[in-house]
């Protein structure tokens, strides 16, 4: 495994930019620099969703742990305010699409239009590279840069970085992407970092400690309707908006007798349909199309009808084998080797090769 050592002359005569959360990933980045010798500015990215300040994530604490390692480290640390931009751009999208019935996953799209879309345009522009905390590698095939897989299966995050833009991966940089979560710990430990122990965050980051369902409601309200048993039509509640619920749900749908799994969503009609039963087929695929797909590098199987790939469509550990058979420019049909759970439109497929080791892109589920 490549030492950060050896891209030092990489780096060397580089302006870099490291985006300085306050958690310990991002504070053992700005270490890994210093060890080679080198003081990257950071950047703590203020963001959240349009109104007041209960329903900001950019906390105190958060901004304090980053000035302090910054300090550490004799970095310049400079706020960048992307709050606007990720109403107008992140938060708007999540909405539009559970308005619209889809399973959207907003960190995925933070990365594309505000850590390596928004930021840039507002300051990262003047840097060559963009180091964050990600868990994933880089690797360079004949001249173009590659997304690849970080060697802890838990903490890697190919996944959400699959829909960003070729020229943002070519100035991307994960300088502990190469290391095993707790390495990183063992590092921010040694090194007395301020939030060593700090736990990671969790869910959407916006939200902080916020319930989604409760911040969906906020600007969605609710709209009752029918929850109907699949295979007979029989009524078995009512919902309070088809936008609570995703394909492939289990918890949290209220209804005895189950257990129930969301399987189908008619929004015209405004009805949930639900099925019976431990892990029913219902809530099974095994075939469905994926489209708008963004290469993160080229496509590499161009011109070819079908290639074997692995996939996943949600943040787990698992990959799964399939065929992926060309439809048209950014459409594929994806035919699983196995039976897949809560396939759900919305959802980001993302594709990787045979050994799971490149990560190629990803598109969206379109059922």
């Amino acid at each position: 495994m490549a030492d950060i050592k050896d891209y030092f002359y990489d780096y060397a005569d580089k302006r870099i930019a490291v985006l300085l959360s306050g958690g310990v990933d991002s504070s053992v980045v700005v270490y890994e620099f210093a060890r080679l010798g080198l003081h990257p500015d950071c950047f703590y990215i203020k963001i959240g969703p349009e109104e007041a300040e209960e329903w900001d994530c950019s906390s105190e604490e958060d901004l304090e742990m980053a000035t302090a390692v910054a300090a550490k480290y004799g970095c310049r640390l400079q706020v960048v305010d992307c709050h606007k931009e990720y109403w107008q751009q992140v938060t708007k999208y999540t909405m539009d699409k559970v308005r619209a019935g889809y399973t959207p996953n907003p960190d995925v799209m933070c990365n594309r239009l505000i850590k390596f879309g928004a930021f840039d345009e507002k300051v990262g522009h003047d840097y060559d590279l963009i180091a964050t905390g990600h868990y994933a590698c880089t690797e360079t095939i004949d001249g173009e840069k590659w997304l690849a897989t970080s060697p802890d299966p838990v903490k890697d995050q190919t996944d959400f970085l699959a829909q960003i833009y070729d020229w943002q991966l070519r100035k991307a940089v994960f300088p502990i992407g190469r290391y095993m979560k707790e390495e990183v710990r063992a590092i921010a430990e040694r090194e007395h970092l301020v939030n060593a122990k700090r736990k990671d965050s969790q869910g959407i980051c916006f939200l902080g400690k916020i319930n989604y369902n409760d911040y969906i409601r906020r600007y969605l309200g609710e709209n009752p309707g029918d929850v109907l048993e699949f295979e007979t039509g029989r009524k078995i509640g009512t919902h309070r908006g088809l936008w609570f619920h995703t394909i492939g749900q289990r918890h949290g749908l209220g209804f005895g007798g189950g257990p129930w799994y969301a399987v189908k969503k008619d929004m015209a009609a405004n009805v949930l349909f639900v099925s019976k039963g431990y892990e029913p087929l219902t809530a099974y695929k095994k075939d469905f199309k994926i489209h708008d797909f963004n290469f993160l590098t080229r496509n590499p199987w161009a011109g070819e009808p079908s290639v074997r790939v692995t996939f996943k469509i949600r943040h787990t550990p698992e990959f799964h084998n399939a065929t992926l058979e060309t439809l048209g420019p950014g459409s594929f049909y994806i035919h699983s080797d196995d039976l897949i759970q809560g396939v759900a439109p919305g959802q980001f497929c993302v594709i990787y090769d045979e050994r799971h080791h490149l990560c190629i892109g990803s598109g969206e589920i379109f059922c």
